[in-house]
């Protein structure tokens, strides 16, 4: 178990529901899946990288929503950046991903 946070440190976070419009295996990794997500009127689209390929194929996301931590500072991956951080849950086997049910609209607020 991590160490306990103050409610502080958890209101800190930008979660969102956020709607996989593509997802595509970047050539240059083999690791990695890229896809982009619709994260409401007030957020726009983003892109996001997740090492999960071993488990899924972009197929398994496209059309999907999840949640997404969208005020994390991006980080470079190949000539892009990663512009936020999707929740999964640590699988027997590897990462799940979460999905939420389609009623859920892209910008949601996830608390």
């Amino acid at each position: 178990m991590k160490d306990l946070i103050e409610y502080g440190d958890f209101s800190k976070l930008d979660i969102r529901a956020g709607k996989v419009l593509e997802a595509s295996e970047p050539e240059w990794s083999e690791k990695l899946l890229r896809y982009r997500v619709d994260l409401g009127e007030e957020i726009g689209e983003r892109v996001l990288f997740s090492g999960i390929r071993k488990w899924y194929k972009p197929a398994d996301l496209e059309g999907k929503t999840i949640p997404v931590i969208v005020n994390m500072a991006p980080k470079k991956m190949g000539e892009e950046e990663s512009c936020g951080m999707a929740i999964m849950v640590d699988g027997d086997e590897g990462p799940v991903m979460i999905f939420l049910p389609d009623n859920v609209s892209p910008g949601t607020v996830i608390r």
